[in-house]
Order: C-alpha cells, then sequence, then structure tokens
C-alpha cells in the first residue's frame, strides 16, 4: 500500500505557554484547563528527609540537643529548628509534598515560617 499524499518535511505545532519565576527558576506554566503531570519538589522532599532523620536522630540519644547536631551536621541551630517544625505537618501535606501534589503556595520558603500546629489550621493555610 502506498500513500496518496506525501508526508511534509517540516511540522509546526503550536502549544501556548508562559515562563514563570517560582522559586528562583523558570518553569513553563500551561494553558488554562491543561492539565500537566507534576513530579514532586526535590527541594521540598530533602527538606523533610532531613527533618525526619534529625528527629530521629535526637530520639536516639545520639544528640542532647539541637545545638550539639546542628554543630555536627555544620548548619545553624535556627535553621535546624526550623526544618524540623516539618515533622509537625499534616500526614495529607506531607503525602502531597512527596507526591508532588501540593499547591504551589507550599514552598520551602513557606513552610520553614511558622505555621498552626494543629492539622486543620494548616490545610487552611495551604489550601491558597
Amino acid at each position: 500500500m502506498t500513500r496518496a499524499t506525501p508526508m511534509p518535511d517540516v511540522i509546526t505545532i503550536q502549544v501556548p505557554f508562559r515562563v514563570v519565576k517560582r522559586g528562583g527558576r523558570k518553569e513553563i506554566r500551561l494553558p488554562y484547563g491543561a492539565i500537566a503531570a507534576r513530579k514532586p519538589n526535590s527541594t521540598l522532599v530533602k527538606a523533610l528527609a532531613r527533618a525526619f532523620r534529625w528527629k530521629r536522630m535526637l530520639g536516639s540519644s545520639e544528640f542532647a540537643t539541637i545545638a550539639e547536631l546542628a554543630e555536627r551536621e555544620g548548619i545553624a541551630p535556627s535553621y535546624m529548628t526550623r526544618v524540623l517544625r516539618m515533622t509537625l505537618l499534616a500526614p495529607d501535606i506531607v503525602e502531597a509534598i512527596l507526591d508532588g501534589k501540593q499547591g504551589p503556595e507550599v514552598t520551602l520558603g513557606r513552610v520553614l515560617e511558622p505555621f498552626p500546629a494543629c492539622w486543620k489550621g494548616q490545610r487552611a493555610t495551604t489550601s491558597g
């Protein structure tokens, strides 16, 4: 079988999008209504992993204080305290971060700011 019409050498596809800055990097924004696969924010995932690792290290009695652990890790105790707070996030928020389904308002900078201790309050804060 042969084709009656030959294939063109060049095919042009136009996709509307815009470039926006988010967290110091550029992202492509698709048009309204377009659905894109989300991928986890590696910065948030790494911070969560560190928070739970540090919590486990403090709970194991290997380190008596946050200051001792911070010195060993070579970071400021105040930063460690802010990251450790991430272990208090509601389980569904942690899961959303790990699955890449958190909203655009959930950034490391915002998560390191003080947030409500109650999970209901956290959900209200992260829902936009």
